[in-house]
């Protein structure tokens, strides 16, 4: 027998419930803040599946969901031709400025151990764009979250795309619910993590090059790197409020854009979520974006929570030797066989 996924808005009710009725311990109350931010009116799934392309014994297809009303997602999946029954499948989530072909590499080579391969679009990104490629539209929607758009185009509008493709992944015949995996790179990664700490129904988790404190950051004046991502945007909601760019502006700017990211949904509080669920962290030891010390504050929490849980062998960590915002082939490889190992295709 194979369940099926317990739709979002069940999974939101039952934490929220479990808040009202026992009194919540931290770790569901952060939870249920973030799904209350995150949240949004339910529309149906309203799924368009293109027909399949075959090619050299592998099926890639085509299709999008509805995230919101006025939102749809597009997505690629990519699996064997010859794929019979329900499949582990494995999430791959792009960085700023690119798009879910880009992670086709990637797709192929889980395809080819067995796995069903999913990419999606993130939010401003690929064909939810109108020129097809890069970022600028990204920054005009975190400009416009600056002043007061309510989307939430940083991060958080992409997790929530995530748990919506959790939602459709479970109408699937092709897909087994209790093995779906997720992999994210730098943007991907934040949203990755953000996503699963959220929804338990992601079973493993790869965060690459993503995982870090904000507040350790913006303390230490190491924020500069991670701003640079978003620095159009930064730089004009600056110039509006006639202010320089400095940390006390660019918490300013968090707590409109991203609102408790240096905070409640801070990496050291978030990371912790995902136990007992395997994790497998991959930073590099010299990553201007991911600063180490920040990091190493975020693992330490994870492995508190994980010792609790009794589960610290689903705990472990590649810190990329001499290695800045990248991943490395051979750290790459180790997640492919993280993904082997827990989620056994």
């Amino acid at each position: 027998m194979h369940r099926r996924c317990q739709p979002l808005v069940l999974l939101f009710t039952v934490v929220v419930g479990s808040l009202q009725l026992a009194g919540a311990e931290p770790a569901d109350s952060t939870r249920a803040a973030f799904l209350k931010l995150v949240d949004r009116p339910r529309v149906g799934l309203a799924a368009e599946v293109k027909p399949p392309a075959d090619t050299n014994g592998l099926r890639a297809v085509q299709f999008s969901f509805a995230a919101e009303a006025d939102v749809r997602v597009p997505g690629v999946l990519v699996k064997r031709s010859e794929a019979a029954g329900r499949r582990p499948v494995v999430i791959v989530l792009h960085g700023t400025g690119s798009n879910k072909e880009s992670q086709l590499p990637l797709l192929l080579d889980l395809a080819k151990r067995g796995f069903l391969a999913v990419a999606i679009d993130g939010r401003h990104h690929g064909a939810r764009t109108k020129a097809g490629t890069g970022s600028a539209e990204y920054h005009e929607a975190i400009l416009n979250a600056w002043f007061g758009s309510r989307k939430l185009p940083f991060l958080y509008d992409t997790a929530w795309d995530v748990m919506r493709l959790v939602d459709y992944l479970g109408t699937r015949d092709d897909v087994d619910a209790a093995r779906i995996g997720l992999i994210g790179f730098s943007k991907g990664g934040m949203e990755g993590y953000l996503a699963a700490a959220t929804d338990p129904r992601i079973a493993v988790v790869v965060p690459c090059i993503g995982v870090q404190s904000f507040k350790w950051a913006l303390d230490n004046e190491s924020w500069r790197s991670r701003a640079e991502t978003f620095k159009p945007a930064l730089e004009a909601a600056a110039k509006d409020e006639g202010e320089t760019v400095n940390a006390a502006f660019v918490r300013k700017f968090y707590d409109r854009v991203v609102p408790g990211i240096y905070g409640q949904f801070d990496g050291p509080a978030m990371l912790p979520l995902i136990a007992p669920r395997p994790l497998l962290v991959i930073n590099g030891d010299t990553d201007p974006r991911t600063p180490l010390p920040g990091v190493n504050e975020c693992l330490t929490a994870a492995r508190i929570a994980y010792r609790a849980a009794n589960a610290e062998s689903k705990l472990q960590v590649i810190l990329q030797p001499q290695t800045g915002h990248k991943v490395t082939v051979e750290a790459r490889q180790a997640a492919l066989d993280w993904f082997v190992k827990w989620l056994r295709p």
